[in-house]
């Protein structure tokens, strides 16, 4: 299944791919592959993640204190956010 960012969850991804790049060498590598990874787990495995809301689903990535949070869509799958966990909770519901 195809998948597609909205604009502001690509800018969440690439800020936080920043942040952690200038945190230290390679690891803002190492959570972008991290958010790949689960990615793939979710466009495999759609529905295998509780819903967080009526019409979203949040994958935990497995490394970093991120959620993707997502919706499935008739022939995609939609990331609304790539949500910082440690940040106010559903600052993302306006998005959907």
């Amino acid at each position: 299944m195809r998948i597609r960012f909205l604009e502001i969850a690509q800018i969440e991804l690439d800020e936080a791919i920043e942040y952690y790049n200038q945190e230290a060498p390679e690891l803002g590598e190492a959570f972008q592959t991290e958010v790949w990874k689960a990615l793939d787990r979710i466009g495999k495995f759609p529905e295998a993640w509780s819903p967080c809301s009526k019409r979203t689903r949040r994958c935990q990535t497995r490394r970093f204190p991120y959620g993707i949070i997502y919706q499935i869509r008739k022939d995609e799958i939609l990331i609304v956010a790539i949500a910082n966990l440690h940040r106010e909770p559903g600052y993302w519901k306006e998005r959907i």
